[in-house]
């Protein structure tokens, strides 16, 4: 059972902690995934892998506490979507920095961020910190481990771009929430027209640009989402679980100075 710190009492919550304890916060996001995946998309996924997360660390000795996530962030490049939902880069940066204040208020002193959402990372790097700065905290910020294009072995060739409501999040949401995903509207939507590019493109390309989703067509994919399967979902999930467990590991042996 997840250790939801939410769940205690206050004074009970507050006894519960101690310098070594890791307070972990997922971060989702409510924003357009296509025509065939929830709005909700990039709050299930987070909160699924870092509830299951913290209870693997907790079985390995880690003293981990989960958080509610946070489920409206920085969504602005869906904006064009009615009923996506998104807060200012300066609304989030102070509601992260009041959450800080709030963590170091108790006894615990280590803060973990985790990421479904990759309009909020850069964000989350600069705000650990001044997290860190302002209320001495460990901070740190990691993503939930499940995207990836498809690269045509496994599933359709996303050319590298598979970045949203593509193979990857559409088979991990029929994986965690089949009851919501809609694969009869699954569309493919690649800009293949900038696959050529060396420098230029997302995440790992050294050179970034400005976006919104709907610079890539109308359907706001950015991927392809036709032949995602549970199976391979259930795969993604499981990379994720493990690798947020094993950071959270780490994190509890981590110290600035030795």
């Amino acid at each position: 059972m997840t250790r939801l710190l939410s769940d205690l009492p206050q004074p009970r919550a507050m006894a519960a902690l101690s310098e070594d304890s890791i307070i972990v916060q997922p971060v989702g996001a409510i924003e357009q995934h296509g025509p065939h995946l929830p709005l909700s998309t990039d709050l299930v996924i987070p909160e699924a892998i870092a509830s299951a997360a913290v209870e693997r660390a907790v079985a390995a000795g880690v003293d981990a506490w989960l958080l509610p996530p946070l489920a409206v962030s920085k969504s602005d490049e869906h904006h064009w979507a009615p009923g996506s939902l998104w807060l200012e880069a300066s609304t989030l940066w102070d509601t992260l920095v009041d959450l800080g204040r709030s963590v170091a208020a108790t006894p615990a002193k280590t803060l973990v961020f985790v990421n479904g959402h990759g309009g909020n990372t850069a964000l989350l790097q600069v705000v650990n910190r001044e997290i860190r700065r302002r209320f001495g905290l460990r901070t740190f910020s990691m993503g939930s481990g499940i995207q990836r294009a498809g690269d045509g072995r496994e599933g359709p060739d996303e050319l590298g771009m598979g970045i949203h409501a593509g193979h990857s999040e559409t088979s991990v949401m029929l994986a965690l929430r089949p009851d919501l995903v809609d694969m009869a509207a699954a569309v493919r939507s690649v800009p293949s027209h900038i696959a050529g590019f060396r420098t230029i493109g997302f995440n790992a390309f050294p050179v970034s640009f400005g976006w919104t989703s709907d610079d890539f067509g109308p359907s706001g994919v950015i991927g392809d989402a036709t032949g995602a399967t549970a199976e391979y979902g259930a795969r993604l999930v499981e990379e994720g679980t493990a690798f947020v467990a094993e950071a959270l590991g780490e994190i509890s042996r981590f110290r600035h100075t030795a």
